[in-house]
């Protein structure tokens, strides 16, 4: 009696681990690929192009020195302070000055010389009127000579000398004139040199040539400042900085194309964390840099900088607008990348075999943008036009497309069920996947899954 129980609870058991091994087959065979979907979307979309620069004065003077010599000192600003970094000044306000004493000598000397030339000038025209007096007188006895000719009354001599006297005061009065010409243009080359000699000396008084800010000052009192080829630069001198500074963005060149004068632009400095800044494209500047093999072109970018926070050369992190869209459809651009493996393609018939390739291309030969989207056990495309994109959306236009479709982003856990994982009894009977979702297979893909296998609820 008893072996015959113990026989019964044998088969028993068989019986059942049999079952559940029938079950468990059917389970992973009837099991299905698990996707990642994300719904389709409905909201406004920002295209921008990414791209980093400083902030420069729009004018920056660099205020040299034409003359060496020693500062001896500095020029007030308008708070009555020495001019320093930071400093607020007038165009013409006074900077720095160079000592000054061999300029100013070098004043006097040419002052003495232009005086000294003025006279000879005076000397010059009084010895004009002078051969012009002798000239006359010779002329007369000339004249006289002429009437007379050689003869008892006039003598051969004397007729040869007051002819020659005559000659001769012709040539001294043109001398004479010549000589006023001489004194003249000494008198013009004297005043060039005082006026070049009044120009160094004014140079040691350094001005300001503009309105603005002292951005830096490199030189201190006592400091020697040697003129060379090249000005020496004593300060730096910005323009007003609340109305006249810009971001100098490098962009690069494959997006280059996509930047034009007026486009929208926002931007963050470091300085200021959490706030945005706005301005406009200025100009596109032609003069590309290659670094790396890399080109980039250089934005200027307008902002207003009514309250003076924004200081130059800090780093800007802009953003340019390329596009801005209203309420139109979107997808995760990762929706646009995922393409199926083969078998997962939904065929004509429900045969399970794939229809077509898995990227439909268009007259050109490029590839069309599409959307996956789950059918059972198996995936069908959703062709679409694509447009702008942020990076992580894209606007996209549909026929079969609306809002709260789900579209496949990958393969793995789904969405609906990833935050439930860590909730669910583990040693609980599970139902099949696709009856989770009314029929629609999720499960995950197994390495020996059918690919001819039909879609639960179809026939062959």
């Amino acid at each position: 009696m008893q072996l015959t129980r113990i026989k019964m609870i044998l088969a028993f058991a068989v019986l059942a681990t049999a079952g559940l091994g029938v079950w468990a087959i059917r389970a992973g065979a009837d099991k299905g690929p698990s996707f990642r979907t994300a719904p389709v979307k409905r909201g406004d979309l920002l295209a921008t192009i990414s791209a980093t620069g400083t902030l420069e004065p729009q004018a920056a003077v660099d205020v040299g020195a034409q003359v060496q010599g020693i500062i001896v000192a500095f020029g007030k600003d308008k708070k009555g302070q020495d001019v320093n970094w930071g400093s607020e000044v007038e165009a013409g306000m006074v900077l720095a000055k160079i000592d000054d004493s061999l300029y100013a000598a070098a004043v006097a000397t040419a002052r003495a010389q232009l005086d000294q030339n003025l006279a000879n000038v005076v000397a010059s025209q009084a010895n004009v009127l002078q051969q012009k007096a002798n000239l006359l007188y010779a002329t007369q006895n000339w004249d006289r000579a002429q009437k007379l000719g050689p003869s008892d009354a006039l003598a051969q001599s004397a007729y040869d000398q007051y002819k020659a006297n005559f000659e001769v005061a012709k040539a001294n009065l043109a001398a004479a004139d010549a000589a006023v010409v001489v004194a003249k243009a000494n008198v013009e080359q004297g005043k060039a040199n005082l006026r070049t000699a009044q120009i160094n000396l004014d140079y040691c008084t350094i001005k300001s040539p503009v309105k603005g800010v002292v951005i830096d000052r490199r030189v201190n009192i006592g400091q020697t400042v040697v003129s060379s080829t090249a000005a020496p630069s004593l300060f730096l001198i910005a323009s007003d900085l609340r109305k006249q500074i810009q971001a100098w963005v490098s962009v690069n060149e494959a997006d280059v194309g996509s930047i034009a004068a007026g486009q929208n632009v926002d931007f963050t400095v470091d300085a200021f964390p959490g706030r945005t800044f706005h301005g406009r494209v200025g100009q596109v500047r032609l003069n590309a840099t290659m670094t790396q093999n890399v080109v980039t072109y250089t934005i200027e970018v307008d902002t207003d900088n009514s309250d003076g926070k924004l200081l130059p050369y800090l780093t800007a992190n802009a953003k340019f607008e390329i596009g801005h869209r209203k309420g139109v459809l979107l997808v995760p651009n990762e929706a646009l990348r995922w393409q199926p493996k083969p078998g997962q393609i939904l065929s004509e018939g429900h045969s399970g075999r794939e229809r077509g390739s898995r990227r439909d291309q268009g007259g050109d030969g490029t590839p069309v943008p599409t959307v996956w989207v789950e059918a059972g056990k198996f995936v069908r495309p959703i062709r679409v036009n694509a447009g702008l994109t942020d990076g992580t959306f894209t606007e996209v236009e549909g026929r079969d497309l609306a809002e709260g479709l789900r579209v496949i982003t990958g393969e793995g856990l789904r969405e609906a069920d990833a935050g439930k994982t860590d909730e669910k009894n583990p040693f609980a009977p599970q139902r099949p996947p696709w009856q989770q979702r009314g029929g629609q297979g999720q499960g995950q893909q197994g390495e020996q899954q059918d690919p001819n296998a039909p879609a639960p609820g179809h026939g062959r």
